[in-house]
């Protein structure tokens, strides 16, 4: 059994609407031997890791899972792999349970999908499922593979380790949940850290750890100070306790001595309770303590030892929200067992775990623990009398195996009042200051007590799962201050995918949005663009650039061009647009990642539709399309429309729904919007540039998917109209989408297209162009004809196929990468099917450079001709375009599309195979006939 494939998913994917890792395994000789045929096999699992018991799968109850494997012939081990690394998640503190294993359809082979939190975690877990299937079953039935030593208390103490250091740890975990609870999104910045995002763009706020992005630097460098902390906290007459600052042994005798014992040293700038001793009556404790704290900070402070239980007391934003009091890690003797044999015993409390994995900590007999021992003149064998707590620590600190018991209840009000002016004096958002006292419910002015230290960035998890009493939910009072009432977390995003078109669109939608005011932020097939500004160079469409985008603190509108590619690799990367779009799904990437089938294409471009929170809008002429309706949870549904009389979008349109059509009117075409039963005409297709004159179908079409979406934004009629007429085609705002130029009164197209649909958008568009009054019998079509080599012969024919029907002469190139092929192969093929398809051999060149290629089609071109440059480095083809024999020239240019020949005429579609008309108030869509 081995894993072939592996993908880590972020957000919303093909197989959940939420982060997964899919696996794909071979099973070899396993697929002939499922759990219950393998002797021994479930108990000795069942025994490696007893939690799986807890598993309900295919029962619904405890113990199913377990049931599942003994019955019959039992369940096959790609089934178990993926409940083996969901437990293993859920005992290093992942709280995942989602899971599905299906077969590939190649015999032996499953895709085995579970939730993760952490990558790693997730990752390394499924790794270890892996290798423990591998030890539990014989030689004979793996090939081999297993490993005769696997020490599987270790390896999962080592998985729950590293996750500790690589999971967010209680405090963060539990802000990223309140977060989730008021559906505000987060991005985490570092994976080594606890520096994560809330909300997006403009909107962001920042914690690290407990520490905000509202916090005081100086609050923070004071609480730091412990000196500084004492005498400005005492400089207001809040209680503390007389203290001084040291270097050395002898000094800090002498401070005692002044201040009177007991005392307390600890280090200057030290945390977690490390290195700190209280209770000191004499010089040798105190020196011996220094020499301690020494290893911890150079600066020691020396102070009186005021009595009592130790508070933690926490403070947001000027409001005291709990306390607990921290009782060190101890045992309570029973008359019967050794103080080591107790340790063993409460760490048999499923509560405790390694580190920040549970909510309290494990206790350890360990140097501090052993002094205490000699202290008290006992030792790891000592058997305390019944009842007799000793304590193996001399601080509260749940970081070192401390408990808590929540107060906040009881705390007495001049107490609250002293712990909130306290952080005010600091100048903290959150703050947690330690107070001593006998009795947290009676004033400290009546029985004593004192504020030992003041923290910026406190850890929560004492109040979020106390060892006793309520648990706070101190996190949501944090999310609660970043963002009041009233103060949104999200940006407006729009997701725009579908074969072709989705460059073109998402630069009109951007431009749109720009000259409203906003500041956009971008992702396309050429970069990323922030305001205009191209931040990131490169194919930018998948979940990497969407997070470079939100995560950016000066957009207020996010425009993401989503690709096939990144929906398949890494999903979309983060939770929901507010609008999606889907302009059409035609034949491209085919026989690539699992997509051999149009329907398998539609699955994968489905995915931002169905993750849409508001609108999606949809292309009613393509059946592929319009199926995606039926999983839209959107509020609402906007259908786009070439045919004025497709039938649905008039039903759509009379139950209130919304839609774009293109409607003909007495000055040309019209493009038009339905909302609620009102009929908004919005702007003449001759009056976006575009167009050309409204020529180019295909970007007519985008228009009209860019105003839609535009409109269920909210942005304003005039805006969208001003915004489609000022968008023109020159290749600064679309490069290498029909991207004019004109010379010697010959024209010249620069276009993109590498697919079918592209090349019959854009022969479409040169058969209108040409057809028309002003360039009739001028002169000759040519085209400078290539394809990707990763498409499908049968998509590359195609292409040629179509060119052959629109244009007179054909120089066919290649890319300057071959994506796998053999040079030469693609041009080949292209010329094979210009010529089968009628084009005479005498009017075909072959020049496999594009720069030579390029060029030789300048030379040809004369008064009167067209030329379509298919191009793939477009900014070096356009160079050569424009600064060819160094002639200047104006650029004009704008991205492609498809005019989608599913299109009817007359009636538009109304009846769909396997799926039924159904209404709602967002419309009317198909949905499945075997849905409810």
């Amino acid at each position: 059994m081995k894993i072939v494939a592996k993908r880590v998913y972020v957000g919303p994917n093909i197989y959940a609407n939420f982060r997964v890792i899919a696996l794909t395994i071979q099973l070899g000789t396993l697929e002939d031997h499922p759990s219950a045929e393998i002797p021994g096999f479930v108990d000795k699992l069942v025994d490696a890791v007893p939690s799986l018991g807890d598993h309900g799968c295919s029962y619904g109850e405890e113990g199913g899972f377990i049931r599942r494997m003994k019955e019959d012939r039992g369940t096959w081990m790609g089934h178990i792999l993926e409940h083996l690394a969901i437990e293993l998640q859920n005992l290093a503190g992942a709280n995942v349970s989602f899971g599905k294993t299906r077969s590939t359809g190649t015999l032996g082979e499953y895709t085995v999908v579970y939730e993760y939190e952490n990558d790693w975690v997730g990752v390394n877990a499924g790794q270890l499922a892996l290798d423990l299937l591998h030890h539990l079953i014989p030689n004979v039935l793996c090939d081999g593979d297993n490993q005769d030593e696997l020490d599987i208390e270790r390896r999962i103490e080592w998985l729950i380790r590293k996750a500790e250091r690589k999971a967010f740890g209680p405090s963060t975990g539990s802000l990223v949940k309140a977060a989730e609870k008021r559906d505000i999104p987060w991005i985490r910045i570092n994976e080594s850290s606890s520096l994560v995002q809330f909300g997006h763009g403009k909107h962001q706020q920042r914690i690290w750890a407990t520490t905000t992005s509202q916090t005081s630097n100086i609050g923070v460098d004071i609480a730091k100070d412990k000196e500084l902390t004492n005498q400005i906290l005492e400089s207001t007459g809040l209680p503390v306790p007389k203290q001084y600052d040291v270097y050395h042994p002898n000094d800090a005798v002498r401070a005692a001595a002044r201040i009177g014992y007991p005392v307390v040293v600890k280090p200057y700038n030290g945390n977690h309770g490390r290195a700190v001793s209280i209770g000191l009556t004499t010089p040798e404790e105190v020196r011996a303590a220094v020499e301690k704290a020494k290893l911890v900070s150079k600066c020691v402070l020396v102070e009186s030892f005021i009595p009592g239980f130790d508070h933690r007391m926490l403070v947001i934003d000027g409001d005291l929200v709990a306390v607990a009091k921290r009782v060190p890690g101890h045992v309570v003797g029973d008359g019967q067992h050794t103080i080591n044999e107790l340790v063993d015993l409460v760490n048999q409390d499923p509560r405790r775990g390694i580190g920040h994995e549970k909510v309290l900590t494990r206790l350890e007999v360990d140097e501090q623990a052993r002094r205490l021992m000699e202290k008290a003149g006992y030792d790891e064998g000592t058997v305390l009398a019944d009842g007799e707590v000793f304590f193996l620590r001399s601080t509260g600190n749940l970081s070192t195996g401390g408990t808590a018991i929540d107060m906040t209840d009881v705390c007495h009000p001049d107490n609250r009042e002293m712990a909130i002016r306290a952080a005010a004096t600091l100048g903290l958002d959150i703050c947690g200051v330690d107070f001593l006292t006998p009795d947290i419910s009676r004033s400290y002015k009546e029985v004593g007590g004192g504020i030992c230290e003041c923290n910026a960035g406190p850890g929560f998890r004492m109040h979020v799962a106390p060892s006793e009493g309520e648990p706070r939910d101190v996190a949501g009072k944090v999310i609660d201050m970043l963002f009041p009432p009233g103060r949104s977390s999200r940006i407006p995003i729009a997701a725009i995918t579908g074969t072709n078109g989705k460059t073109t669109t998402t630069r009109m939608l951007a431009h749109i949005h720009k000259m409203v005011g906003e500041t956009v932020g971008m992702t396309t097939s050429d970069g990323v663009y922030i305001d205009g500004a191209r931040t990131v160079e490169g194919d930018m469409t998948g979940p990497v650039s969407a997070q470079m985008v939100l995560r950016d603190p000066a957009v207020s509108v996010a425009i993401l061009e989503t690709a096939r590619g990144g929906l398949v690799k890494r999903g979309m990367g983060y939770s929901k647009p507010n609008v999606s779009c889907c302009l059409n799904v035609s034949e491209d990437h085919l026989g690539m990642n699992g997509i051999n089938t149009l329907d398998d294409l539609a699955q994968i471009k489905r995915i931002p539709i169905e993750a849409a929170s508001d609108t999606v809008v949809l292309n009613a002429d393509d059946v592929h399309c319009l199926q995606m309706a039926a999983y839209s949870r959107a509020d609402s549904i906007c259908y786009v429309t070439m045919n004025s009389n497709n039938q649905l979008v008039k039903m759509h349109i009379r139950a209130g729904g919304m839609a774009a059509v293109l409607e003909d009117g007495i000055n040309g075409q019209l493009i038009t919007l339905y909302n609620n039963g009102t009929h908004i005409p919005l702007l003449w297709t001759h009056l976006i540039p575009a167009t050309v004159e409204g020529k180019a179908l295909h970007n007519v079409q985008n228009a009209m998917f860019a105003a839609a979406m535009a409109y269920a934004m909210d942005v304003s009629l005039d805006n969208i109209r001003q915004g489609l007429r000022t968008f023109d085609t020159s290749f600064f705002q679309a490069p290498g989408r029909m991207n004019f130029f004109e010379r010697n009164g010959y024209k010249i197209i620069l276009d993109y297209g590498h697919n079918p649909a592209a090349v019959e958008a854009m022969c479409d568009f040169v058969d209108r162009l040409s057809d028309a009054s002003s360039f009739r019998n001028k002169g000759q079509k040519r085209c400078v004809l290539s394809a990707p080599g990763d498409r499908r012969d049968e998509d590359i024919v195609a292409m040629a196929q179509r060119a052959s029907q629109s244009f007179d002469s054909f120089i066919v190139r290649e890319d300057d990468r071959n994506r796998g092929r053999e040079r030469g192969d693609v041009a080949t093929l292209i010329h094979q099917a210009l010529v089968e398809s009628g084009v005479p051999d005498s009017k075909i060149e072959i020049i496999l450079s594009e720069v030579d290629a390029v060029e030789h089609s300048l030379k040809q071109c004369q008064s009167g001709d067209i030329l379509l440059v298919f191009a793939d480095n477009v900014t070096r083809s356009w160079k050569q375009i424009i600064y060819y024999h160094e002639e200047e020239g104006a650029a004009l240019d704008s991205p492609p599309a498809v005019f989608d020949a599913i299109v009817q005429k007359d009636v538009g579609i109304t009846e769909l195979d396997g799926y039924a008309l159904s209404q709602d108030p967002r419309g009317v869509f198909f949905v499945p006939e075997a849905a409810d």
